[in-house]
């Protein structure tokens, strides 16, 4: 791929950042302290669910890649989540989210809270990493490249305007600091390498739009079954 071409699909790439759900009114909110309790929990317990299922979509990934050191780099991403034993990891890290808005454990992990918006887009989610060539759904993960600014801005924003909350809970956010840039780079160098014809880096583009709709779908929903508070 010539240096212009490539640099070109970078860009078709990071332009996707003006529909990434940073952007969405909810997350505007959250961002600037506007949200009561109630939001903040249902947030929570909902983003558990695609939380919950990030896992799988590696997982789903790692099955359909024939490149071997594709899946020995991959492959952390499923540990980073699941832990590599009990109490460690992404996914737990976000129970004790739960548990720092005055979520249990228990009602965050059994999914009474997840709404059917919420529902639907995360299972759409899994289910293109399943179907879809593998490149087209690590290129659906590229979101990534937008995340950390996201990260730092909703951890300041934790810190500054729902001091309610447990401090010790926010480590999820912390972690992802580092662990984001690092996903997002290699994500980068897979696709940029196997996505080379214009047709493929159509795909690509598409399937970061999809991730985009992934994304904002979710936030629809949530911000529909928690709406802003009296007062």
């Amino acid at each position: 791929m010539e240096a212009s071409e490539k640099g070109g699909f970078v860009e078709a790439l990071r332009a996707q950042s003006e529909r990434y759900h940073s952007r969405h009114p909810f997350h505007v909110a959250m961002n600037q302290g506007k949200l009561g309790r109630s939001q903040i929990r249902g947030w929570v317990a909902n983003r558990f669910y695609y939380q919950k299922n990030i896992p799988r979509k590696d997982a789903a990934i790692l099955s359909n890649c024939p490149d071997i050191g594709v899946r020995r780099r991959w492959i952390r991403r499923v540990l980073d989540h699941d832990g590599t034993s009990e109490g460690e990891g992404g996914i737990e890290a976000w129970l004790r989210l739960g548990e720092a808005v005055g979520l249990g454990r228990e009602e965050v992990w059994d999914e009474r809270h997840v709404v059917p918006g919420v529902r639907f887009a995360v299972d759409a989610y899994v289910n293109f990493a399943r179907t879809r060539p593998w490149t087209e759904a690590v290129a659906s993960s590229l979101t990534e490249l937008f995340a950390p600014d996201l990260m730092a801005e909703r951890l300041e924003a934790f810190e500054r305007f729902y001091t309610w909350i447990d401090p010790g809970g926010l480590a999820y956010f912390r972690s992802r600091l580092s662990q984001a840039p690092r996903d997002s780079e290699h994500a980068l160098e897979v696709v940029l390498e196997y996505c080379k014809t214009p047709e493929q880096q159509q795909r690509a583009v598409d399937a970061l739009a999809f991730k985009n709709d992934v994304l904002w779908s979710m936030l629809d929903a949530i911000e529909k079954a928690y709406p802003a508070e009296d007062g």
